[in-house]
């Protein structure tokens, strides 16, 4: 019996082309793989427009967790809260009391900065918050630090704006939706804010790491020594941050300053407040000012 001119015995010749064409579509995928990838390292903003599709897509989804994720806390809070009740209410006696003596020095301070401003006319250059919102999401694992925000462009969140929690600064807005911003938190390794001892204006800045945590390094290296518990605050350098806000707290003093911990940490905030840049709400104060203030007259006026 004469052999058959099919060298490929038991195979069909659908299911050859069927599996060079899951070669092909496999060998694709690679490359399509590697170019995006080749694109996010030289270009991220190249996906910007991608992220902030996928950050208005899952805004319900982040919304519900947050609220989930608050509910459960707060149950387990009272748990805790029910066990260690005597510990907590002789801890919260002597805060109590310390707040007392801390609250008449408060007053008096600024009863004096209140006489003051009206002695020297100075003119206080607050300006309103632009939104409140809640962190709906955040990166917990990765190398960089993220958060998501449930106001946008709709809410008049711009690029560069601060982002503040009761406690201290969580960091600043770098890309916006409609209804949703993506911030650049304190704890990220690219992000650096220009911060000041509160006690003596001893002048450092605060930079994030890889691993969640933040360095605190002086400015001027030599000069003074970070201690432990020491408290920064934002500078107000650079114009984009408003003076004042609580940063960072020192837990390791080095030679060149300190390791420290957020004055208020992103993943036990709830709502935030997004700030304007402080540079422009200073000069829009600076400008409303200079047009309530009555004309100077000119020294060459003849008047009566």
């Amino acid at each position: 019996m004469a052999r058959s001119p099919d060298r490929r015995p038991g195979f069909s010749r659908r299911a050859q082309y069927g599996i060079f064409t899951g070669y092909v579509i496999a060998v694709l995928g690679v490359v399509a793989g590697l170019v995006v990838l080749g694109v996010s390292l030289f270009n991220p903003d190249a996906f910007a427009f991608a992220r902030t599709a996928a950050s208005e897509v899952a805004r319900p989804l982040g919304q519900a967790g947050a609220q989930t994720r608050n509910a459960s806390q707060g149950l387990f809070a009272a748990v805790g809260a029910y066990f260690n009740a005597g510990r907590q209410n002789a801890a919260l006696t002597r805060e109590v009391q310390a707040a007392r003596a801390d609250a008449v020095t408060m007053r008096a301070l600024a009863q004096e900065n209140a006489r003051l401003k009206a002695l020297l006319g100075i003119v206080d250059p607050a300006s309103r918050p632009v939104a409140a919102a809640r962190l709906i999401g955040s990166t917990s694992t990765s190398t960089r630090r993220f958060a998501v925000l449930s106001a946008g462009s709709m809410q008049g969140v711009r690029n560069g704006q601060p982002v503040r929690a009761a406690g201290g600064l969580i960091g600043r807005v770098i890309e916006t939706g409609p209804d949703t911003a993506r911030v650049l938190l304190v704890t990220d390794p690219d992000n650096v804010v220009p911060v000041r001892r509160a006690s003596d204006g001893l002048t450092a800045f605060v930079q994030g790491g890889a691993n969640g945590q933040i360095d605190i390094r002086l400015i001027n290296t030599g000069v003074a020594v970070i201690r432990k518990g020491d408290v920064f605050v934002t500078s107000g350098s650079g114009g984009l941050y408003p003076p004042g806000i609580p940063v960072a707290v020192a837990t390791q003093p080095h030679r060149d300053g300190a390791t420290g911990h957020l004055a208020s940490d992103p993943s036990d905030a709830d709502f935030v407040v997004v700030l304007p840049a402080w540079q422009a709400s200073a000069q829009g104060a600076l400008e409303a000012a200079q047009k309530a203030a009555p004309p100077v007259p000119s020294g060459d006026d003849n008047a009566p």
